[in-house]
């Protein structure tokens, strides 16, 4: 909101920190001093574009600016949001929040323009805002302004000289002064051209959340609603019904900026219309014409004066132009009604907009999960949800977030047993499900019920457990001291990481978790995550092309991941009988798609291609075959190349599934990610759309034709081109 000594800034009393003009205090840096980066403050001066968002020609646009200025102003925000309503129609809002102590009091605005020279005016908007206008090749460009209390100052019109271009140039401006009384203030400002009608323009809703703006552009009636608690993803439910920043109601649709539209139901009035208009016109008519016929016969018959039967023929005409008049006013629609059908629209928009969520329509906020098989790229979705303030990243498992054991074993890195529903709700892990609902429904206690302490003995030693097939691989041993040493680094580091969510879920206690799962087991599972977490979960399954990630497994690293994970081990656990454990077997809980896995494992002469092959094969065939049974309001498959190659597209179809558009952080963090070669998949290395296919120079061609033969009827299903044609 604030820039420059002539451009928007907060008006306050004398502080010590202002820099000039005193007493206005602006954005730290003001009065042409912005290279004194140096100075107490000014170099950790930024703004925020919160959200940037177009549908067809209208734009919205919002930021946050309150570290732009001075501590001493005790500013909680400075929220600006844009509304493009059309090429001629802008509509810019301020939300400024202060402590209870601040020392402002009053809010300036000095609008201009250093483009085109002009002149103001002093100008009425329908006798009601104060406003200017200014000529510009004989057309008339209209501004007003008015804030949530109705107020609408008087503007002060001046002339300053203004360095631009190298040269300097005399430039008029509006200067706007509003009182700030309480703690909030809104104030919004209408810039529209000389085509457009623009009129009836109100707060119709003023809550702490947000605000309702009705305003009517060339006879045709808008409803903005703009949230500003913007931070806080529930209360964006709440008040707008979607995750986004802002809607506009508009004839018989709602624009929501960011996801597209939907259909607006028209509000049902109690007064219903029993008889069509025409109908009782013609009632009348007929029925005055029956009443002069009687009165004629009444007069005929008993000789009445003439005086006296005009007298109640009167009487009796104005009784029936005033029953027709209200009749008319009840049912009205013509735009002669426009005033009073826009009151009670503003009216039903607000009501209507409140019984919908209060009215057994819940709000689901979305409970995120990502699977995938091991190194197939899922996790550079960490780019769109780390460090958000509507989403927590958790990944699982950790030292500190480790599933609990329980008498189903989960493989650490991928098994044939699919959850079926009806073991679900027969009882099954139980165990599971109250760790996965603490985790999901009460994030915040959950992390705080896990202690963190200096690693014992017995801890150390079930941390070289864990890890005892690494370290088996180690050329050099190393000491005792030194492993302990290294174990309890790890430890402390994935301690440090649970108290950043913590302190993340401080911050933005509305945050919703995002389940990164490392484990391949729990593609066949989400049914599972579906039972527990209900209609909000929003399961993400990640899949990539087999011969990039045989590639990645074989040879991306040195020694490669299929050594480091052991594979061959955990692919002859799959179907080794355990009696001690209650473990699908060929007989329950089995997913069929593995039994061409199975075949091959027991081939003494298959290779690490030919096995990981089966196994994508057969890990995805089965995945996808579960998987169907969910509704696509649950469950998204994403394939990683199109992540890489299409990030903006891509990402933004991501966050339609969730319902909320997609940030421009998210978006920039995404784009940095796949476009700068500067971030790194664990084992892999550098990602960008050129190095996610170096297995097409890397892969001996008849180890391509090989993957190709085993996978080709689903890589032809989830659209992977052949390479060997």
């Amino acid at each position: 909101m604030i820039q420059n000594s002539l451009h928007n800034l907060l008006l306050t009393m004398a502080l010590p920190s202002s820099q000039c003009n005193q007493p206005w205090e602006g954005q730290l840096g003001e009065c042409g001093q912005w290279l004194r980066w140096t100075g107490e403050e000014v170099g950790d001066a930024a703004g925020e574009i919160m959200t940037a968002s177009q549908h067809q020609e209208m734009m919205f646009v919002s930021g946050e600016a309150v570290t732009a200025y001075s501590s001493a102003m005790k500013l909680k925000s400075v929220y600006r949001a844009l509304l493009l309503l059309n090429s001629q129609t802008l509509l810019v809002v301020d939300h400024i929040e202060k402590e209870e102590d601040s020392p402002i009091n009053s809010v300036s605005a000095f609008i201009h323009n250093l483009d085109i020279e002009f002149k103001y005016v002093p100008d009425k908007f329908m006798n009601q805002y104060n406003g200017a206008m200014m000529y510009v090749w004989d057309a008339h460009y209209k501004m007003f302004w008015f804030d949530d209390h109705g107020n609408s100052p008087i503007a002060t019109i001046q002339e300053a000289e203004q360095a631009a271009e190298f040269k300097k140039r005399w430039t008029q401006y509006v200067n706007v002064t509003f009182r700030m009384e309480t703690t909030m203030s809104r104030i919004a400002y209408i810039f529209h051209g000389p085509y457009v009608n623009v009129s009836n323009c109100k707060f119709i809703d003023n809550s702490k959340s947000g605000f309702q703006i009705s305003l009517n552009v060339n006879n045709s009636d808008h409803v903005v609603s703009i949230v500003t608690d913007y931070r806080n993803l529930k209360t964006r439910f709440n008040y707008l019904g979607f995750g986004g920043f802002a809607n506009v109601a508009h004839r018989d649709q709602i624009i929501h900026f960011g996801l597209g539209t939907e259909t607006r139901e028209k509000p049902v009035r109690n007064s219903s219309v029993a008889f069509p208009f025409g109908f009782k016109i013609n009632m009348i008519v007929g029925l005055i014409l029956g009443v002069s016929l009687m009165i004629l016969a009444f007069q005929w018959r008993f000789y009445l004066s003439f005086s006296k039967l005009m007298r109640w023929i009167l009487i009796m005409v104005i009784t029936l132009w005033f029953i027709e008049l209200l009749d008319v006013w009840s049912t009205c629609t013509q735009p002669i009604c426009a005033k009073w059908s826009s009151d009670m629209m503003s009216t039903e928009a607000k009501t209507s907009k409140r019984s919908k969520h209060s009215e057994g329509h819940p709000i689901a906020l979305p409970d995120v999960v990502i699977t995938s098989l091991p190194s197939s790229g899922a996790e550079i979705l960490k780019q769109l949800f780390f460090n958000s303030t509507d989403f927590l990243y958790i990944r699982v498992p950790t030292t500190y977030l480790d599933i609990p054991e329980t008498e189903f074993e989960i493989d650490s890195f991928v098994d044939a047993c699919e959850w079926r529903v009806s073991d679900i709700q027969g009882g099954h892990f139980r165990l599971l499900r109250g760790w996965l609902q603490s985790l999901v429904q009460d994030t915040k206690l959950h992390l705080q019920n896990i202690r963190l302490h200096e690693p014992s003995r017995s801890k150390l030693t079930q941390y070289s457990t864990m890890n005892k097939d690494k370290k088996r691989r180690l050329k050099k041993r190393e000491s005792l001291l030194e492993q302990k040493s290294k174990m309890k680094g790890s430890l402390d580091r994935d301690a440090e990481y649970i108290r950043d969510l913590r302190r993340h879920l401080i911050f933005y206690p509305s945050a919703r978790p995002v389940l990164s799962l490392s484990s391949g087991s729990w593609t066949l599972k989400l049914h599972f995550f579906q039972e527990v977490i209900g209609s909000s979960m929003r399961a993400l399954y990640i899949v990539r092309d087999p011969r990039a990630w045989i590639h990645s497994m074989l040879y991306n690293s040195k020694p490669s991941l299929y050594s480091l994970k052991n594979v061959p081990e955990h692919l002859a656990m799959l179907f080794k009988v355990q009696r001690d454990k209650d473990k699908c077997n060929l007989n329950s809980g089995y997913a069929f798609e593995y039994e061409s896995l199975r075949k091959e494992i027991s081939d003494p002469k298959s290779s690490p291609v030919s096995l990981l092959a089966h196994l994508w094969l057969a890990n995805t065939a089965a995945a996808l075959r579960i998987n169907k049974d969910l509704l696509p309001t649950n469950y998204q498959l994403v394939r990683f190349e199109d992540i890489v190659n299409f990030p903006q597209k891509t990402t933004e179809k991501i966050f339609t599934f969730l319902g909320i558009p997609l940030s421009p952080a998210s978006l920039n963090q995404i784009l940095f990610a796949t476009s700068t070669n500067l971030f790194y998949l664990p084992y892999e290395g550098e990602i960008s759309p050129t190095n996610i296919n170096i297995w097409k120079q890397n892969m001996p061609i008849g180890e391509i034709k090989m993957i190709e033969d085993i996978c080709w009827t689903l890589m032809d299903l989830l659209g992977y081109p052949k390479f060997t044609d």
